[in-house]
């Protein structure tokens, strides 16, 4: 239960981006800028964590695998989901950045060995739906078209499986680091890569505000979080109860700029806490059987 916990409270922090976006957004910041910042900024909260817990050291062999994280999670996450957005828009990209369970569910499989189960499959398909309804049921509800190309499709389906390489990558590392030291790391190369695609805007004190509470909430904390959680339970779960996300974002959307939720939405989110609570249960039924903790 702690690490469901854990994991929920990361879903919560990540489900506040699309708030702080907003914001930073009308100060006249570019995406691909509030991206930069996102990584930079956290890196240095990392760097004064890691440095006061004394956690800075790696060796030198894991460096390729640590910027590989950083290129891939940060530079090639942010890209492809902006290129998505931009492509084939704001609702069929977040729909195939949501094939991420079914990414780490295929990825566990092949790669950490973790066993493909009827409840896992299950999950991950209310799961893909539920994101699906509260994505495009609004564009249904209205008869909207989708722009549909090849390239968006395949940008949006990238920002998906760099997504849920968070998820394999930080079981492989979890128990040889702890997370402030791989995100020092990963961060500062993966924002150096972003660097070249960014125009910096001018900035007033309140849009640094800004982007120093989204560095903090939604990547030093939501991850610093999340990775506890993933130590107690598998990747395949923990993507499932992270992807309580849309349904928190959705609701401060409600609340905070007035975006009706539709029938769509609602069916959607049922869904997804269908899900997580069938995640639960099966972690409830697993720690009773093996004696772990979860």
């Amino acid at each position: 239960m702690t690490g469901f916990l854990y994991v929920l409270a990361a879903a919560f922090m990540w489900g506040l981006i699309g708030v702080f976006t907003q914001y930073i957004l009308a100060e006249g910041i570019s995406a691909l800028e509030i991206a930069f910042w996102r990584a930079a900024l956290a890196w240095i909260m990392f760097l004064i964590h890691a440095s006061v817990a004394k956690q800075v050291k790696v060796h030198r062999t894991d460096l390729p695998a640590l910027f590989g994280f950083g290129f891939i999670c940060v530079t090639l996450f942010y890209g492809s989901y902006q290129l998505a957005i931009r492509d084939v828009g704001i609702g069929l990209a977040a729909v195939l950045l949501y094939t991420a369970p079914a990414w780490v569910a295929l990825l566990s499989w092949l790669v950490l060995k973790e066993a493909m189960t009827k409840t896992k499959m299950t999950c991950v398909v209310m799961t893909i739906l539920g994101v699906s309804c509260i994505s495009l049921g609004p564009q249904l509800l209205n008869g909207a078209a989708f722009n549909l190309n090849l390239f968006g499709l395949i940008a949006g389906l990238v920002s998906g499986l760099t997504y849920a390489l968070y998820y394999i990558f930080g079981k492989k590392f979890l128990y040889r680091y702890p997370t402030p030291t791989i995100f020092v790391y990963a961060l500062p190369f993966g924002a150096l890569l972003l660097l070249p695609f960014v125009n910096f805007a001018d900035k007033s004190p309140q849009a640094w505000m800004l982007l120093a509470g989204l560095a903090l909430v939604t990547s030093y904390g939501a991850f610093s979080v999340y990775y506890e959680g993933l130590k107690r339970l598998d990747a395949t779960h923990a993507s499932v109860i992270a992807t309580f996300e849309p349904v928190v974002a959705a609701i401060f959307a409600y609340t905070l700029f007035g975006e009706q939720f539709s029938i769509f939405g609602y069916i959607g989110s049922s869904l997804i806490l269908v899900a997580v609570f069938l995640v639960v249960l099966s972690g409830i039924r697993t720690s009773r059987t093996t004696g772990d903790e979860v």
